[in-house]
């Protein structure tokens, strides 16, 4: 029998035109309504997935207005394990106070920047010069309205510097300020110990000990710190060669060119990859680094919602019937452009549903698993290893080593031909400085560690330890009671605030607690849902969880946190792959 969840939430099975591939086992097709991750912008709707091949959804259970988690089983079916994602609706109450209090911050910021326009209150933002009144601005004034009435009022959780490795606790450099956050001055104190629950260090390898930074500390000395030059020219060493030979190995697939910088990968290969006359579907919530590369390449680029296969099979289909606008030419090649895991939803992409869709329609796909990579699967090789899925199914990988291989740069994995062709049409191949030295062997060191090839199991440990702490992490803030975002397996955890106030507030009362945390607000998220996001790593131990999440939960009833009403029993709570018991709780 199907677990009945309190909320209301309807998951979604893959949204494609029923094959033999998708259509249910037992013949019946649901209504699909409101199968999307984010069916309102505003946040009042979410959805769970929950994917498996363990349990039949009988015909009771089809009505979209059923408000319930759906366990689905398909002969055949693209998902080869459970899959679950949930994203709880925001309560109506915290909804409207969110935007009563952007609404307080917006009616005194115009009251003070009236102050400040007649003096009275001292201004400290840049202005332009008295003789250049009559020149073109370089300041729209509005434009910074919300950076100088709200970010500047907790700018202090952010830019913190830190004076030690960034592992699984950091020491942080402790600073003032005497004028509301416009600057700071240092105190010359340090904090010592913070629990790092920040930091993409995913498998802990950001270190200052052990083989790989000894790795590293030989090749500096041999090799020097910086090239000078770039791959083309004098600037390709032994040691990048063997990078990318080993990066092909790990990925699976034939070949792969490394980049010396993550965002610069996609932002300038994918403009080398399509163009004008191409088409661009790529999810609402991918980077920025995407989302400006295919803005350079001039192709049209069109929009589907995130993770929600309806919205892009529709897409699919507009392309492939009407063609290109006015002409109605067919186009030159359609890409689809999604994450592996999506940085601040924690969500994991439908990956077997996409390229089933982009088989059908015969797309091409760009995977970018800069989260994903070294961070998911049993093997830790990123989302296609977590779906246990062919990698010569994906046309593009693209990855980051700055994350889960504790250095920096980036790559692209795929065919021979499409190597062969970037490392002379790419713009960060054919101008950028090559990588350096200590940065590759780091590298190197740290995947032949998680391939096992350095004769130890530190790297299958760390991957498996990885995955027991996200899990733990996830399952201990939803007993506390928190609404919290993305996939079960996702070592991203999002964990809502919504208020703006309780921005600033959530990141000081955790660092008084000497807990390192991330927050995140508008516009980097949609308004109304501002959060902490919570990195795990396998350099974490169980205590430092358990300290953790006990000063989240004492902030969390300081400031009144703990939004949802669906937590999950302590004392009932199972494994990841079985049936969550959920208990409504009334606010």
């Amino acid at each position: 029998m199907l677990q009945k969840l309190p909320w209301r939430l309807l998951h979604h099975w893959p949204a494609m035109t029923e094959s033999p591939a998708t259509k249910p086992a037992n013949g019946d097709s649901c209504r699909r309504a409101r199968n999307g991750l984010r069916a309102e912008r505003n946040g009042l709707l979410k959805s769970p997935h929950r994917c498996g091949h363990e349990r039949q959804p009988s015909k009771d259970h089809c009505h979209p207005e059923e408000e319930e988690l759906h366990t689905a089983s398909h002969n055949g079916g693209v998902y080869s394990q459970p899959f679950a994602e949930s994203f709880e609706e925001t309560p109506m109450l915290v909804a409207v106070l969110t935007y009563m209090g952007y609404g307080v911050l917006t009616v005194f910021g115009y009251l003070r920047d009236f102050l400040r326009h007649w003096k009275i209150e001292r201004c400290h933002i840049a202005r332009e010069k008295e003789e250049q009144k009559d020149f073109v601005p370089l300041y729209q004034d509005f434009e910074n309205f919300y950076t100088r009435n709200l970010y500047m009022r907790i700018r202090d959780n952010w830019n913190r510097p830190i004076c030690s490795v960034p592992g699984a606790k950091v020491d942080l450099m402790e600073r003032a300020s005497l004028d509301y956050n416009w600057t700071f001055k240092y105190t010359g104190r340090v904090v010592k110990n913070v629990t790092n629950l920040g930091s993409y260090n995913y498998l802990g390898f950001a270190e200052n000990t052990g083989p790989c930074a000894d790795a590293a500390a030989q090749v500096t000395m041999k090799y020097g710190v910086g090239v000078s030059s770039t791959r083309q020219e004098i600037g390709n060493l032994d040691r990048h060669e063997e990078m990318e030979k080993l990066a092909a190995e790990f990925l699976g697939v034939e070949s792969a060119m490394a980049f010396g910088m993550g965002f610069a990968t996609n932002s300038m290969n994918i403009p080398a990859l399509a163009g004008k006359g191409c088409l661009i579907l790529s999810d609402e919530l991918n980077h920025a680094s995407l989302v400006l590369g295919a803005r350079l390449s001039g192709s049209t680029i069109r929009v589907f919602k995130h993770n929600n296969m309806q919205s892009l099979e529709k897409l699919l289909r507009e392309a492939i019937v009407h063609g290109q606008p006015r002409t109605h030419r067919p186009w030159k090649k359609i890409l689809i452009l999604v994450e592996g895991i999506y940085s601040m939803e924690g969500s994991i992409v439908c990956l077997p549903e996409i390229i089933a869709l982009k088989k059908r329609y015969r797309a091409y796909l760009y995977l970018d698993e800069a989260h994903s990579i070294g961070a998911l699967g049993p093997r830790g090789r990123g989302v296609v290893d977590y779906f246990g899925l062919d990698p010569c199914d994906v046309d593009v990988m693209m990855g980051t080593f700055t994350k889960s291989f504790g250095a920096a740069g980036g790559y692209i994995a795929g065919k021979t031909e499409l190597i062969e062709y970037l490392r002379s049409h790419s713009h960060s191949a054919v101008y950028a400085t090559s990588m350096s030295p200590p940065v590759v062997e780091q590298i190197i060191t740290s995947m032949k560690c998680i391939m096992g090839e350095d004769g130890t199991t530190i790297g299958c440990e760390r991957v498996r330890q990885l995955a027991e702490n996200t899990v733990y992490f996830r399952k201990r803030l939803r007993e506390m009671g928190f609404i919290i975002y993305g996939n079960e397996d996702s070592p991203v955890v999002p964990m809502m605030l919504y208020m703006p106030a309780k921005i600033g507030a959530f990141g000081r009362e955790m660092l008084k607690r000497n807990i390192g945390v991330v927050v995140v607000g508008f516009p980097a998220t949609p308004i109304i849902e501002s959060r902490a996001r919570f990195c795990i790593s396998a350099a974490h131990t169980k205590d430092m969880l358990d300290r953790a999440l006990s000063a989240i939960s004492e902030v969390g009833d300081l400031l009144q946190l703990k939004y949802s009403r669906h937590r999950i029993r302590p004392s009932l709570a199972r494994r990841p792959s079985d049936d969550n018991v959920y208990e409504d709780i009334d606010h």
